[in-house]
């Protein structure tokens, strides 16, 4: 069971602004090591699994992969000089 709360699970603090650690950090969203492509492959994957438990662990495993997502973004928001995520 998921509980939603509207906050960050690691908040982002960064004291100083980098444009090219900006640059860095988008790389973990996408690509084939990109969080979206980790989310996508274990949620994916559940469509082939004949167990039941493997099909919950692969999509629990999957959304926690998609928050990283979240906190990825943020990350490089504020170092491009953006406000951090404030729900």
């Amino acid at each position: 069971m998921w509980k939603y709360e509207k906050k960050l699970e690691y908040p982002v603090h960064i004291k100083h602004p980098n444009p090219a650690a900006a640059k860095i950090i988008i790389s973990q969203l996408g690509g084939p090591d990109g969080e979206t492509g980790a989310a996508e492959r274990y949620l994916n994957q559940r469509y082939s699994m004949p167990d039941r438990k493997v099909i919950g662990i692969l999509t629990d495993i999957g959304t926690e992969e998609l928050a990283h997502q979240e906190i990825a973004a943020d990350k490089e928001s504020v170092n491009r000089g953006d406000k951090a995520l404030r729900i």
